[in-house]
């Protein structure tokens, strides 16, 4: 047995949020958080609320509640809909916390001492109708690199380039909408990452195993232009973690908070220490401390590629800086963008399916094996809802569903709601075992490898392979002539139910369930083995109840409702 740590990047709090956020981040952690676990290893999977930064103050503002009350409600409402879509957090923390606080503000105290943080006086945009400094997420406009109109002050959502508000083109206020921006003198702290680029480009080429799409990232920005460039890391705001050197005040930065995108990575150790808090375990140092125990754990991170250069360059930077003995990532694994009937999901802008509504209309398991089926790895995807009717209906209902349906009802009216005796494995059953042994080899290095879409595709083709094997072996015909030959059939095809449960638990957890329920409390659960036990773990005279129809098709009438009724905008 392993130890696996598995982070997913932590949502903002700013609103709930749409299927791409969930596909980039959250699903695939659960997937591989579930995985593991099936597999016998001890799992911490964590997730938070990021709850600081411009995105938290105008979503509260635009909901006209005070920003701690509009945080602490929106983080319920994301954790019900995470629970609704299953997603298997051991903790899901809040970046406000007073963990994250106290961590926080001791990393900057350790890098300060280490002389990788540096004051700088600089001009920053100010706004004379707002009355107020504003920080990178209060100006957008025109991005100088690529052209797209609504680039932030400190990103560009369509090329991904990171950006000062002074880069952009006609910058206006958010808050207002005012063009009158001038320059004005204020200090600020950055983070000398420049000084670190070295040790951080060193410990990114030694990570030969991780996706391209995470390297290349990381890589562009150690080299292209100026190369790793130092980061400002505190803001002109009311609402974060105040500026302070550990527990000392830090004279000259009195009213000013930490950038967001310090402090956020720094909440999934904070997230451990809240796990403990909570009474849910006991030892958070023996996952994230080196010399506590952590050495022997393997640690995954799970992102959109926009998150890619604040893990491998900023976090890391907060880490190796401080030379104290922290567990650093091993493996992150990165996702292009999943858009929108042909354009981008947003979060800020309303457009496409948002994750509550998904649920309103379709149980979980219906998003997640399409979007697990369909996750952006190689390349950006799009969700289209005739591809989502396609794949419901082929994959879950017409494959999965059906056997296990026809298995069962055809069991029940010959040999009553037991697994049948009799007869015995012969060519046909050993053909298929060795076929499914080797698939399910398959299927378990591309779930280590955390190759999402090719799990997917080898789990598809072993429920395929029941289906061939049932419709060839047709027991409605053998049972007239050989009742036993009959039993044979049916007896390895209620086996294959109770593997399929198993194998499918971390794609679709709430089908699974309902597959391993069908034999009661007592049905043995263990991943398999790969020997031929695992097709007879269902021992004659076991039994059995018929679940109720596991997924229902999607309607060309449903489709096309929910295709107008999700025109990809959100009051």
């Amino acid at each position: 047995m392993a130890r696996h740590l598995i982070t997913s990047a932590i949502p903002y709090i700013n609103g709930i949020k749409h299927l791409g956020n969930l596909v980039g981040s959250q699903l695939p952690a659960d997937l591989y958080a579930r995985y593991l676990r099936g597999r016998g290893h001890e799992v911490l999977f964590l997730c938070a609320t990021d709850e600081h930064g411009t995105p938290a103050e105008l979503a509260a503002a635009k909901a006209g509640k005070p920003v701690a009350e509009y945080c602490e409600e929106m983080h319920g409402v994301q954790a019900k809909i995470a629970e609704g879509f299953r997603l298997s957090f051991d903790h899901f923390g809040r970046s406000s916390s007073p963990q994250n606080h106290r961590l926080t503000q001791h990393f900057a105290g350790v890098l300060a001492e280490k002389g990788l943080i540096r004051e700088v006086s600089e001009t920053q945009m100010y706004s004379p109708t707002d009355g107020r400094y504003l920080p990178d997420r209060y100006i957008e406009g025109t991005c100088p690199n690529c052209g797209f109109d609504s680039a932030r002050g400190d990103q560009c959502d369509n090329c991904t380039k990171q950006l000062d508000p002074v880069d952009l083109i006609n910058p206006h206020s958010t808050i207002s909408g005012a063009t009158d921006l001038e320059m004005r003198e204020t200090k600020h702290l950055y983070l000398r990452q420049s000084a670190m680029k070295d040790e951080l480009e060193a410990w990114i080429d030694g990570k030969t195993d991780w996706p391209v799409l995470t390297t290349s990232i990381a890589k562009k920005w150690l080299n292209d232009g100026d190369g790793l460039q130092d980061r400002g890391i505190t803001r002109d705001l009311d609402w974060g973690i105040p500026v302070r050197k550990g527990e000392e005040d830090w004279p000259g930065m009195e009213g000013k908070v930490f950038y967001v995108w310090f402090d956020a990575p720094i909440e999934y150790i904070a997230c451990a220490q809240e796990w403990v808090e909570a009474g849910k375990g006991d030892d958070w140092e023996r996952w994230w401390r080196t010399d506590k125990g952590a050495e022997d754990v393997t640690y995954t991170q799970f992102m959109g590629k926009d998150n890619v250069p604040f893990h491998t360059l900023g976090f890391p930077a907060t880490i190796l800086g401080s030379g104290e003995p922290w567990k650093l990532v091993d493996y992150i694994k990165s996702f292009n963008y999943l858009n929108y009937d042909g354009g981008q999901f947003s979060t800020s802008r309303g457009r496409g399916v948002f994750m509550d509504q998904a649920l309103e209309i379709l149980p979980a398991d219906y998003w997640r094996w399409w979007l697990l089926s369909h996750a952006p790895e190689s390349s950006d995807s799009e969700f289209t809802w005739e591809n989502f009717q396609q794949s419901v209906n082929k994959d879950l209902a017409d494959v999965l569903g059906n056997f296990v349906s026809r298995v069962t009802k055809f069991c029940r009216s010959k040999f009553g709601e037991e697994v049948p005796a009799g007869g015995s494995y012969g060519p046909q059953e050993e053909a298929l075992i060795a076929d499914l042994t080797a698939r399910i080899a398959a299927y378990q290095g591309h779930m280590d490898a955390i190759e999402v879409r090719k799990a997917a595709q080898e789990l598809r083709a072993i429920w395929v392979a029941g289906n061939e094997y049932l419709q060839s072996a047709a027991p409605w015909a053998a049972f007239k002539e050989d009742p036993e030959r009959a039993a044979t059939i049916v007896r390895l095809s209620l086996n294959l139910i109770r593997l399929y449960a198993v194998l499918s638990a971390p794609f679709i957890p709430d089908s699974a369930e309902t597959m391993m329920n069908a034999f009661g409390p007592d049905a043995v659960r263990d991943w398999p083995a790969g020997t031929a036990a695992d097709f007879e773990a269902l021992e004659p005279g076991a039994a059995f109840t018929v679940p109720e129809n596991l997924f229902a098709k999607i309607a060309d009438e449903s489709r096309e409702d929910w295709q107008t009724r999700f025109a990809g905008t959100r009051s």
